[in-house]
């Protein structure tokens, strides 16, 4: 990780961490960064999700980008994958994201996308870092009809709207499901999609009030939406996160249907109409072994990445694959997408059910899934860079990992985008597992918490 940027971009407490001073800086280094030098004026999207302090962030981004005469064109409330795909349709020369994504509203974050439509790579976040911190690079100060202007891009909803429709070749009429949408991005787009794609939909946690955003909703909070597909009998249903990046399902049961067995039901499907490109899957050393070995009795490659969707979309682009994603919930259509896209996702989870006739508790069940515990420690940003070189958990580590041996995984690694240190345990044994897990958690609270 950088000094500014995580897996998934600058993120702080906003108006603490990620001040107005900072983004506007940010969005400074972007314009001169991301932007050929002979644009006069070189054209930025930004779009935001509902936490309340989006509008103050937008002001500073907007401010910093026109004072380097950059065109801001804002796109309100929408969801990151919104920004990704406009970017290339209304040829813009780069998008910016306000959004901490699934964190709760007192945080907010910065995500930029390049005029292809793709998160930034390393070396130029670096770039960026250096100009905001180092003040590697002077910017430039246009005057009078060099600064930059301020747009709103009307129809920037149904064009994104019109998008992922685009990808479902049959309506979903019959089906009748519940949508929550964390309070969140999805909030403006998920009652319009999923009705125009024919469903009949109940809609839950769509009334962002700046505060509510990922408060027990959404896909990290799946409780609710789980007792409510049960109580209404409904067909399934579907949960995004506050920007709608991720997308987490409930079958016909009232049961969770998380990233690994969504996955698993596409790629099996894609690769029996003959469109998962090389017949391989892309996922990340979190991904359940489950996954690994149903892949492998089905005659599908599994690649493992880093945590991160960027680091599974890099995989995807070197190797040439279109399918991958975490068991979070950020799946990659490459054929559709640049980026991870909860609603393309459920659109795409829907056609299947539709299209195969089949209930989603029955079509999870051609996955099993392998016991897996995972523990999160709070830490502070100092103990996340401690944990690098602590030598007893390390030992402790590699220590339950051979107590596992091959029947089982141990991971200990540091959160991208919260204060977090994650430890992740997986075999066969619960009680061990879970042992193993809380034993190992405890030691990184005591060292680093």
């Amino acid at each position: 990780m950088g000094r500014l940027f995580g897996t998934d971009g600058a993120r702080g407490v906003a108006n603490s961490e990620l001040t107005c001073e900072l983004a506007m800086n940010i969005g400074r280094a972007a314009a001169m960064v991301l932007t050929d030098s002979s644009h006069r004026h070189p054209k930025i999207l930004i779009g935001k999700d509902t936490r309340i302090s989006s509008d103050m962030l937008e002001g500073a981004l907007t401010a910093g980008l026109c004072s380097v005469g950059a065109d801001v064109v804002s796109l309100g409330v929408v969801p990151t994958p919104a920004v990704a795909f406009l970017v290339g349709k209304y040829k813009a020369d780069a998008g910016v994201m306000i959004s901490a994504s699934h964190n709760p509203c007192e945080f907010n974050g910065i995500k930029i996308f390049s005029g292809d439509g793709y998160k930034l790579p390393d070396a130029l976040e670096e770039q960026i870092e250096a100009i905001v911190l180092d003040h590697a690079v002077t910017p430039s100060v246009p005057v009078g009809g060099d600064i930059g202007r301020v747009s709103v891009a009307e129809n920037c909803v149904k064009d994104y709207i019109d998008h992922i429709k685009s990808t479902v070749p049959f309506a979903l009429d019959g089906m009748e499901i519940a949508v929550d949408c964390a309070n969140g991005s999805a909030s403006r787009t998920a009652e319009r999609l999923f009705t125009e794609l024919g469903a009949k939909v109940h809609m839950l946690a769509d009334k962002p009030n700046g505060v509510n955003i990922n408060d027990n909703c959404g896909s990290t909070h799946m409780e609710p939406l789980m007792d409510y597909v049960k109580e209404h009998s409904l067909d399934c249903g579907i949960a995004f996160d506050g920007d709608a990046d991720r997308f987490l399902a409930v079958d016909d049961k009232g049961q969770l249907v998380d990233g690994d067995f969504v996955m698993a039901i596409c790629a099996a499907d894609m690769k029996s109409r003959g469109k998962l490109a090389k017949n391989a899957a892309v996922g990340t050393i979190m991904t359940n072994m489950g996954f690994s070995r149903f892949c492998e009795e089905n005659g599908m490659k599994f690649v493992a990445t880093k945590v991160g969707d960027r680091y599974v979309l890099e995989e995807m682009l070197l190797e040439e694959y279109n399918f991958g994603g975490e068991q979070s919930g950020h799946i990659i259509f490459l054929d559709f997408a640049t980026t991870g896209d909860g609603q393309l996702t459920a659109a795409q989870l829907l056609s299947i059910l539709k299209r195969r006739n089949a209930k989603l508790s029955s079509l999870a069940t051609l996955m099993s899934r392998y016991p897996q515990v995972m523990v999160n420690v709070n830490v502070s940003p100092e103990g996340k860079l401690r944990f690098y070189t602590d030598a007893e958990i390390k030992a402790a580590t590699e220590q339950a990992k051979a107590t596992l041996g091959k029947s089982g995984r141990v991971i200990v690694r540091v959160s991208g985008t919260e204060p977090l240190i994650r430890v992740m345990v997986e075999g066969e044994d619960p009680e061990q597992i879970d042992g193993i897990a809380h034993s190992l958690a405890n030691l990184v609270e005591q060292r680093l918490g």
